[in-house]
């Protein structure tokens, strides 16, 4: 079975290879034009952004440590826990009801295990202490060499544009292959199942993982296009923020108005095969959603833009009796 899966996971990735190859190159032809007319449209406020930069840097000297230190891992943690802290108030108290009338899977978590949270705090606070803090050690000498991470004048916010969808581009990648890896049944038993621990997931589980998982699927995925575009850190501390609370939206188990929808990920966590990636496109390109699309689950998966929960307006076939 093993042996198999790997065949798969190997013929998977050639597809991919030549398809997101065409589709960078597509991606490539058109952003010149479009960078044009967004930069016009952003030169006002990116003067008060500039501006504000220079503010930043010069408080701190121009201490290229400290000030990678501050965007890569202060700004986007104070994201994170800021984000689940409310998540967490909800998850243990019920309330508001604002948030909570919007669970995913009905009677889960209501109220969540309180010793089982604490324990998942306790692991996402030694991943992000212990194995992503150490990371960013590498990662700052990369970006020194590269030469532009400090750089006083801030990229052009199409740059930026691009280099965001570039980094979701690899992230998509890296995250589909190597979570389908810990898929296979020997890392499963070892090292992802303390991930699956949570069927219904919550916004803290995004980083509750063992510490390998952590790093190939986690850290790594996310790290790695910001060094091979060489970016400035306002960009690095830009992504890392929505990256983290991208992926705390997805393990939320609330799908709330005008957020995107987590019904993908949070089937995943119900179903255990299906849904690996991000954004969905890995898994449409090698059938991995094939049972999600068959779904009311995919029925709801999409940006909610009314106060109605989708659980409401497109509710689950009532089971058969026995």
């Amino acid at each position: 079975v093993a042996c198999s899966q790997e065949v798969k996971l190997w013929d998977a990735m050639k597809i991919t290879a030549f398809v997101l190859g065409t589709g960078l190159l597509v991606f490539t032809a058109l952003a010149n034009s479009v960078s044009w007319y967004v930069q016009n449209i952003w030169d006002p406020p990116g003067h008060f952004w500039q501006t504000t930069w220079l503010k930043f840097y010069y408080l701190f000297d121009g201490k290229e440590w400290t000030i990678f230190l501050l965007g890569a891992a202060l700004v986007p943690s104070l994201a994170f826990w800021c984000f689940n802290g409310i998540l967490m108030v909800a998850d243990v108290t019920g309330k508001p009801a604002f948030i909570t009338r919007y669970r995913i899977q009905l009677g889960k978590n209501d109220p969540v295990d309180t010793k089982k949270l604490r324990q998942a705090i306790y692991t996402v606070l030694c991943n992000q202490f212990f194995i992503s803090l150490p990371m960013l050690v590498p990662m700052f000498y990369v970006m020194k060499w590269w030469g532009n991470t400090f750089s006083k004048e801030l990229p052009a916010f199409y740059w930026f544009l691009v280099e965001l969808s570039i980094f979701t581009l690899i992230e998509e990648i890296l995250f589909y292959y190597t979570h389908r890896l810990v898929h296979l049944p020997l890392l499963y038993k070892h090292i992802h199942k303390k991930h699956h621990e949570w069927t219904a997931p919550i916004g803290v589980v995004s980083v509750y993982a063992h510490p390998v998982e952590h790093i190939l699927s986690n850290t790594l995925p996310v790290m790695t296009g910001p060094m091979i575009m060489g970016s400035h850190i306002v960009s690095i501390a830009a992504w890392f923020s929505i990256a983290l609370i991208t992926t705390s939206i997805s393990h939320c188990g609330y799908h709330l108005p005008f957020l995107p929808s987590p019904e993908f990920h949070d089937f995943h966590h119900l179903k255990f095969n299906q849904c690996y990636g991000v954004l969905g496109v890995l898994d449409y390109l090698h059938g991995t959603d094939r049972v999600f699309r068959q779904t009311k689950a995919f029925e709801r998966h999409r940006v909610l833009l009314s106060l109605t929960p989708l659980s409401e307006s497109i509710p689950d076939a009532p089971r058969r009796a026995e």
